[in-house]
C-alpha cells in the first residue's frame, strides 16, 4: 500500500505512533493522557480505515505488522514535522505570562527547587509552573518539558544546553548502621545492609564495587526506583543509602559513611533551540542558570 496517498486523521495517527513507540497500549495511553479504551478505539479505527492490521500480540507485548512498519516511517514524520511547527509557533510567542514545563529530578525538584521557583514566583507572578519530576529524561522535542535539569549533556542537535554546576553524592547512613561498621573502613563494612534499585541495581554494585564495596545481592535489604523513596528509607535506618552531599550533610539524621565522593557530575540546563526564542521559555531558563549557578557553586 502507498501509505502517502492516504489522508489520515491526525488523532489516530498519532495514537498508532505512540503505541508503536511504546510498545502496548497502557503505555501509550499513559503517555498521551488518555484512557486505554480511548486509544484501543483510536487504534481500531486506524486499521479499519486503512483495511489492515498495524499491530499482533506477541510474548513481548503489541509488535508491528509488516504493514505497520511500512506506515510507522511515515507517521513517524507526520509527528516530527507537527512537533517542530509547534515549536516553531510557541518560539513566536513574546509574552511572559503563562505556563512553562520544567523536567528535573525526584530530588532536585523536591529539594532544590522548591525556594528557586518561590523566587521565580515572586519575580515574575504571572508564570505558572508545571514540574515534571521524574528521573528518565523528558522528551524535549516532543514537548514533554520546555526546560528541563539534567546530569548529563545532551547530544541532539536541536538542543541547546548550559553547564550550571557540578554535584557529587557518597553514601549515608544512621548512627546506629554506622555503630555496627567497624573503624577505620575495612573489608567488613562489605557486610552492612544496603538500600537498592530495582532497576539497574547491577550498575549500581559496579559502581559501589570500584570504591571497595563488594556486595552481594541478599545484602540489599530493600530497593526502590524512587529516588525520595530511597533516602526515606536511609533517614529511617533501613540500611545505607546514596544521597547528594550538600542534602545528605543537612539532614541530622543521618552521617557520612565515607568522607568523598562516591558519584559525581556535570549539572545542565537544556532546552529546544526553537524554545529559546521564546521570551517566557528565555527568562526563566536565564533565571533557573543564574539561580542553579549560585546552588551548586560550593561544589566547583
Amino acid at each position: 500500500m502507498d501509505w502517502r496517498t492516504v489522508k489520515f486523521d491526525w488523532n489516530r495517527a498519532r495514537a498508532f505512533l505512540v503505541t508503536a513507540e511504546e510498545g502496548s497500549l497502557s503505555a501509550a495511553a499513559k503517555a498521551l493522557g488518555v484512557s486505554q479504551p480511548t486509544l484501543g478505539r483510536q487504534v481500531a479505527a486506524l486499521e479499519e480505515e486503512l483495511s489492515t492490521a498495524l499491530f499482533e500480540r506477541g510474548g513481548r507485548g503489541l509488535e508491528l505488522t509488516r504493514n505497520g512498519l511500512d506506515l510507522l516511517a511515515y507517521v513517524r514524520a507526520m509527528g516530527e514535522a507537527a512537533s517542530s511547527l509547534s515549536l516553531a509557533a510557541t518560539g513566536q510567542a513574546t509574552s511572559i505570562e503563562g505556563e512553562i514545563a520544567i523536567s528535573a529530578s525526584e530530588i532536585t525538584a523536591a529539594y532544590v527547587l522548591p525556594s528557586i521557583l518561590h523566587k521565580l514566583r515572586n519575580q515574575y507572578p504571572g508564570i505558572r509552573v508545571n514540574l515534571v519530576a521524574s528521573n528518565e529524561a523528558s522528551d524535549l522535542r516532543r514537548r514533554a518539558a520546555d526546560i528541563a535539569i539534567r546530569n548529563f549533556r545532551p547530544t541532539e542537535p536541536d538542543l541547546i544546553a548550559r553547564k550550571v554546576g557540578e554535584f557529587s553524592a557518597t553514601l549515608f547512613a544512621t548512627p546506629k548502621i554506622l555503630a555496627d561498621l567497624p573503624s577505620p573502613m575495612t573489608e567488613d563494612r562489605c557486610k552492612a545492609p544496603f538500600i537498592g534499585f530495582l532497576s539497574n541495581n547491577e550498575r549500581y554494585m559496579e559502581a559501589l564495587a570500584q570504591r571497595g564495596f563488594k556486595l552481594q545481592e541478599e545484602q540489599f535489604v530493600a530497593r526502590t526506583d524512587s529516588h525520595l523513596v530511597h533516602w526515606q528509607l536511609t533517614r529511617a535506618g533501613i540500611g545505607i543509602g546514596m544521597m547528594p552531599v550538600e542534602l545528605g550533610d543537612a539532614e541530622p539524621q543521618v552521617e557520612r559513611v565515607l568522607e568523598d565522593k562516591v558519584f559525581g557530575g556535570d549539572v545542565w540546563l537544556v532546552s529546544h533551540r526553537e524554545l529559546r526564542m521564546n521570551l517566557r521559555v528565555r527568562t526563566v531558563f536565564d533565571f533557573l542558570a543564574a539561580e542553579l549557578s549560585e546552588y551548586f557553586e560550593p561544589q566547583k
